[in-house]
């Protein structure tokens, strides 16, 4: 599984096109196979995924019932506005149309890891997002980290 660390700044140009910097490109490794964007389900932005992780995300929504009604509705929930993006010989993404107006992006824009994908951000709504989230940090912290159990090594998570 890939791991992302960083939270980087660039801008779209007119075309929604934006420049990745350096060290995620690093990070993204093999360029050519591809990459898939789509709206995220839970924040305003958009999430972009390495072919490899969207196809790990794929066989686990294939093992769903499509028979099942709230599963066909989840798995058409998730999929709109999927679209496969390529980065360009001069290191771009074209963010298309659609997910622009979805995600509210402008001209400055925030990529951020999220463990084995990059969250795409409007700015000013990625700052609204992570101050409303400090707020209750601490209680999110101890909720959702606070019943795990040690490492293999038998020492605490830190």
């Amino acid at each position: 599984m890939n791991s992302f660390l960083g939270t980087y700044e660039c801008k779209a140009d007119a075309k929604g096109r934006l420049m990745l910097p350096a060290p995620l490109k690093k990070q993204l490794g093999n360029l050519e196979e591809g990459f898939v964007l789509k709206r995220s389900v839970f924040q305003p932005c958009l999430e972009l995924y390495p072919m490899q992780e969207w196809n790990k995300m794929m066989q686990k929504i294939n093992k769903l019932n499509r028979f099942v009604k709230k599963n066909n509705d989840f798995i058409r929930a998730f999929t709109a506005g999927v679209k496969m993006v390529e980065i360009d010989g001069t290191g771009r993404l074209l963010i298309p149309k659609d997910l622009i107006v979805f995600s509210k992006i402008e001209k400055d824009i925030v990529l951020s890891s999220a463990v084995n994908i990059i969250e795409i951000w409007d700015k000013n709504l990625y700052e609204t997002a992570l101050d409303s989230a400090m707020i209750d940090f601490a209680d999110l912290a101890e909720e959702v980290m606070g019943n795990q159990n040690d490492d293999e090594d038998g020492n605490g998570i830190s």
